[in-house]
């Protein structure tokens, strides 16, 4: 049975209208897989012998020292990427095939999946370098390499637990980020905790199936959710909730423009959607501490991390105009919407965003005057450059959005690669890292901010004319968007 189900996802697959840009998605998460188990496998190599010649301590016991970081790192990686592999099983409902099966063979599904069995790549290699080349106890180093592959599968089954609930996974993100910050500074170094209890798994027999023993309560507790919400119709119930009527009174005096604002901070503030992405760019801000690694440090790659802080919100947002009206797009393009004042206000909302990030990316002067100031060169051609180009890249992107659907509901999506939106990302990371690089490399960092804001200056002149382009590209698109948001 579990092969048949294999084959008809396979057809499924082959038989798709969006066969081509499935294929390309497929193409780009086996060359980020090929990367991350290159990565894999070379990451124990350089930690034994790091370990073994430059810190003179014990691998395992520098593995377990910041092994609770990574547990975090990955908790949050897979509440953000991992989706639940319900979608394409949940039809099969229909037939003759027990409930139980279907769970059973989206469990397995979960169990092979990439974030699992990739952590092998590590674990293997490390656990062999112990005992072939460190002398380590066969046993001990076996235990160990067990009870931390079950917390990763621990962590699989926490994921379906957390679902949903992006307050858990920004907090769990939260509280690292701040214990990391302390560590750095030797405040509270919760690496000394955390060798402790992950050392012991090696250092004292049986502990390890204290984490194997977790794993299947959890696992246990996860099955049982999953059989529970696994219905044709789970998620379809209609939830009664007041109405509310909210309006701000002072954009009506700026006309369709303003009409347009007002719907969407109304989308921000109700739309389950909207919320996760306006928090979601709020967490951009935080990017530039990639500063204090050393690959940050250079005048390229600290222009790229500028365009994160002041951007976030121009990416998350502005990258799916129009898909956050997909539901009623059909309908909105019957009342002969001005595209121009509708695509402004859309605009209007990322400058705010990057204005408002500019100003409370001051924090990083704390950091370097110098660091600040490129923050600002960014925010500036963000400001005048990238929101149009963002703004462009939104024609092509034809994939609707529930706005009430919880973050990684039991279903899934359909992929959105699209080579066109790819190309236009070329001009907004590359153009200005290139310009600022070789402007500062010549003339020093002022001539190299000043650039950046004549190009911002510039767009900001010339926005009407950019905007008869950008509705151009739009009123071209118009039909194929149609057609992709009436398919949902």
């Amino acid at each position: 049975m579990y092969k048949r189900l294999l084959q008809f996802e396979l057809k499924n697959f082959m038989r798709n209208p969006q066969f081509g840009a499935n294929v390309g998605m497929k193409i780009l998460m086996f060359f980020g897989m090929a990367y991350f188990s290159l990565l894999f496998l070379a990451m124990p190599f350089l930690l034994y012998f790091f370990a073994k010649d430059e810190s003179k301590t014990d691998p395992v016991l520098l593995f377990s020292k910041y092994f609770v970081y990574y547990w975090a790192f990955d908790l949050v990686v897979r509440y953000f990427m991992q989706q639940m592999p319900t979608q394409n099983i949940k039809p099969f409902l229909t037939l003759g095939i027990s409930k139980k099966k279907l769970v059973n063979y989206t469990v397995l599904k979960m169990l092979f999946n990439f974030f699992n069995w990739g952590n092998l790549l590590f674990l293997l290699p490390f656990a062999g370098l112990l005992i072939f080349d460190g002398g380590y106890p066969v046993v001990h180093v076996l235990a160990f390499t067990v009870g931390i592959f079950a917390v990763f599968y621990f962590n699989n089954f926490l994921n379906i637990l957390l679902n949903g609930k992006d307050l858990v996974a920004y907090s769990v993100f939260g509280v690292m980020a701040v214990f990391g910050a302390l560590e750095f500074y030797k405040i509270v170094e919760l690496s000394h905790y955390s060798a402790k209890v992950f050392y012991s798994f090696y250092e004292y027999s049986g502990v390890f199936i204290i984490p194997v023993l977790l794993a299947a309560v959890v696992a246990y507790i996860a099955y049982q959710t999953i059989y529970t919400n696994f219905y044709l119709d789970r998620g379809l119930e209609l939830k009664t909730a007041e109405g509310k009527t909210e309006n701000i009174a002072f954009l009506n005096r700026y006309g369709v423009t303003g009409t347009f604002i007002n719907n969407d901070i109304r989308l921000l503030k109700r739309s389950k959607a909207a919320k996760s992405a306006l928090t979601m760019s709020i967490f951009f801000l935080f990017y530039g501490l990639l500063t204090f690694t050393k690959g940050y440090q250079n005048d390229f790659m600290q222009l790229f991390t500028g365009i994160f802080v002041t951007g976030g919100f121009m990416l998350v947002f502005g990258q799916r105009v129009p898909s956050w009206d997909s539901s009623y797009y059909p309908l909105m393009m019957t009342q002969n919407v001005p595209y121009k004042q509708y695509l402004k206000a859309k605009w209007a909302l990322i400058v705010i965003a990057v204005s408002v990030s500019i100003v409370l990316a001051s924090a990083y002067l704390f950091i370097s005057w110098e660091f600040y100031l490129t923050i600002l060169a960014a925010g500036l051609y963000n400001l005048g450059v990238n929101s149009y180009i963002t703004l462009l890249a939104g024609a092509f992107n034809k994939k609707p959005i529930d706005l009430n659907s919880k973050a990684k509901s039991f279903g899934g999506g359909q992929n959105n690669f699209n080579m066109k939106i790819m190309l236009l990302l070329l001009p907004q990371m590359i153009l200005p890292m290139a310009v600022f690089a070789v402007v500062k490399y010549f003339f020093g960092i002022f001539p190299a901010v000043g650039c950046l804001a004549v190009l911002g200056i510039i767009g900001f002149v010339l926005r009407d004319k950019v905007f008869d382009i950008i509705v151009k590209v739009y009123k071209t698109e118009k039909y194929s968007t149609l057609d992709a948001f009436k398919k949902v």
